[in-house]
């Protein structure tokens, strides 16, 4: 792995560049590659990268799981003890809603380029950990370990605000994602179309 940066990159943009370099990422992307193959070009692959809504579904989604997680923290905060019920229905609601925003994302991630599914596969491996802790969170409020709880949930949106920034690495700095084809950016400087009907290409 080589790592050569523009100087004014902060830290965070400096290991997202690092990663879509790294090679050592590769035995992972093919194996991915080759077990999500089926979203790739395929009738449900279209219907999950949002193909029918005209741009990526994908983003929309994870405001679902993040929105609910992030609420019942808030609850955990100022809500008291009679809010620990409703911060734990947030965290099942949010554990739910992970698995069809992970086949969004999936999804996307069959047809964009090499160096964006390097980084990719480690975002997922952040959410699927976020996904773990906050189970734990979920399974250890349903024993009454409401403290455990609550230190399992901090750490999930540790593990999920690092993917997140993976996200919107891919997402916003390297404008990967569907999108129809008469859907042009207008902002200047940016000419990057990746149409619906077809891959995306490697960054």
């Amino acid at each position: 792995m080589t790592s050569a940066h523009s100087p004014d990159l902060p830290l965070p943009a400096r290991v997202a560049v690092d990663l879509e370099r790294d090679t050592r990422l590769d035995q992972v992307v093919d194996g991915v590659g080759r077990a999500t193959r089926p979203l790739g070009n395929s009738p449900i692959g279209a219907v999950l990268r949002g193909d029918w809504m005209g741009h990526a579904l994908h983003p929309t989604l994870t405001d679902l799981p993040l929105g609910m997680w992030t609420a019942a923290s808030v609850l955990d905060v100022v809500g008291g003890v009679s809010a620990r019920p409703a911060a734990r229905r947030l965290l099942g609601v949010g554990l739910l809603a992970a698995g069809p925003t992970a086949l969004t994302g999936w999804a996307e991630w069959q047809r964009s380029g090499t160096s964006a599914q390097r980084v990719g596969v480690v975002h997922a491996a952040l959410n699927i950990t976020a996904v773990g802790l906050y189970a734990g969170s979920w399974g250890a409020r349903r024993r009454g370990r409401h403290a455990l709880g609550v230190a399992l949930s901090l750490l999930g949106a540790s593990a999920a605000s690092a993917g997140g920034y993976l996200g919107g690495h891919l997402a916003i700095a390297r404008d990967v994602g569907s999108r129809a084809p008469g859907l042009q950016p207008d902002q200047p400087g940016s000419t990057t179309t990746f149409p619906v009907d077809g891959p995306t290409p490697s960054i």
